[in-house]
């Protein structure tokens, strides 16, 4: 083995990647897929405490309605619209449409933009309805 050999890397790492949308989308795809299984054993612990009775109902609905608890919850939700939108962008992939640059790009943008603009409108109409 020469020199040469040992010091270079052997696969690409995330120093030499250029950062595109398309790059986000898929690593991101990756980590909000992680976040639903942490925001499923939230759900879990909320209902659980829901059929234990009111005591336990109160506690998890105060946690969960705290700032920091409505910040997690938030994140949840895009997590949701996030992995929903891109996973129909895999879908069309699938199908063999949309590998283009242009497409892929716009695709792209298309779930960021998406999913933010999904969870807003949740999350106002659940405080326009009367949500804590």
């Amino acid at each position: 083995m020469s020199d040469q050999s040992a010091s270079t890397p052997l696969s690409p790492h995330l120093q030499i990647w250029r950062w595109t949308v398309t790059l986000f989308c898929s690593i991101t795809h990756r980590a909000t897929g992680m976040a639903m299984y942490a925001g499923t054993i939230l759900l879990t612990i909320w209902l659980a405490a829901a059929a234990t009775g009111e005591a336990a109902f109160n506690t998890v609905q105060g946690i969960y309605t705290s700032p920091f608890g409505l910040i997690v919850l938030f994140g949840y939700t895009w997590a949701l619209f996030f992995h929903l939108l891109n996973g129909i962008r895999h879908f069309v992939w699938d199908a063999g449409y949309g590998f283009s640059i242009p497409a892929s790009r716009g695709s792209a943008w298309a779930v960021v933009g998406g999913s933010l603009a999904l969870t807003v409108a949740v999350w106002s109409a659940v405080f326009m309805l009367g949500g804590n």
